[in-house]
């Protein structure tokens, strides 16, 4: 690490490189996770309710298989798989059948690569720095789960709270008491907003994958970032959401995935909380 730190020329390509790797990695999460959970809640249910067991073949692992064209279901030579590149040489069409690739394949990678490399330039080369760009990883890979099926699974946002506590542990980022408290006030916050809209419509107006989100989210920033995610995430959601569904030709009743949102808020405040907190308070007299 240190050798890196000493040596940005070598270390910053060698991070992004990773980056665009990982976000490979990320896009067969955000595809097959979902997947891979309704099949298992499926058979779960099956189990639950005494009904004959169907066949039902699993969905592709996470990890094991190799990757195909969803359409002719032709696996992927590995050069057919070089992040963002053969995305641009193939034209973003598969090879085999001519099937138009998804423009999320070169998106996410980008992106995973430019914030990894953000969390290596605001923290270094050393465990902050790993753990900032895990952290980036993760609020990825649960934007697009929850963009395409409006689902933020106990599988991630769970893991993401645990290292965020663990992190505390050390003070890597904050000590254990603030980030505790974190995670408390944030499933809290949302969960308060929850039963209340609940009780006055009858309606749920978010998931509770939401709440755990926010909770984990919480973990990373503490208890004083609950509040800088909200009202960023809000704004944000307001500014994305209102254009998405002008462009959709929907009107407001439709659901739409808060996750995103969040985690972009979310993102913000651990990189540049205290900066936006301070500035405010002195902008608003307060501090």
């Amino acid at each position: 690490m240190a050798f890196l730190d000493q040596n940005p020329a070598i270390g910053y390509p060698l991070v992004a490189g990773l980056g665009l790797l990982v976000g490979s990695f990320l896009n067969v999460v955000i595809l097959r996770l979902p997947k891979r959970l309704e099949w298992e809640w499926k058979r779960d249910s099956r189990e639950i309710l005494g009904e004959p067991e169907d066949y039902d073949p699993p969905p592709p692992g996470i990890v094991v298989e190799r990757s195909h064209c969803p359409k002719c279901k032709r696996q992927l030579r590995w050069y057919e798989n070089v992040p963002v590149v053969s995305w641009a040489i193939q034209g973003g069409k598969c090879r085999g059948c001519g099937e138009k690739i998804s423009i999320q394949y070169p998106l996410v990678e980008l992106v995973t690569m430019l914030l990894v490399v953000a969390s290596v330039w605001q923290f270094g080369f050393g465990w902050q720095g790993f753990g900032a760009a895990l952290f980036s990883c993760f609020l990825v890979a649960l934007s697009g789960i929850d963009f395409r099926t409006q689902l933020l699974p106990d599988q991630l946002t769970l893991p993401l709270m645990w290292l965020g506590l663990i992190a505390s542990a050390d003070s890597l980022y904050m000590p254990t008491k603030p980030a505790l408290l974190g995670a408390v006030g944030g499933y809290l916050s949302l969960w308060t907003v929850w039963w209340i809209f609940k009780q006055l419509t009858g309606k749920e107006g978010m998931g509770h994958g939401d709440f755990k989100l926010l909770a984990a989210i919480g973990a990373w920033v503490g208890l004083k970032g609950i509040l800088p995610t909200i009202l960023i995430s809000s704004l944000v959601g307001a500014i994305i959401g209102s254009v998405w569904l002008a462009m959709k030709g929907r009107d407001r009743a439709t659901p739409i995935p808060f996750g995103p949102y969040l985690a972009i808020a979310g993102w913000i405040v651990f990189f540049w909380g205290e900066p936006i907190v301070g500035g405010y308070l002195r902008y608003s007299g307060l501090g």
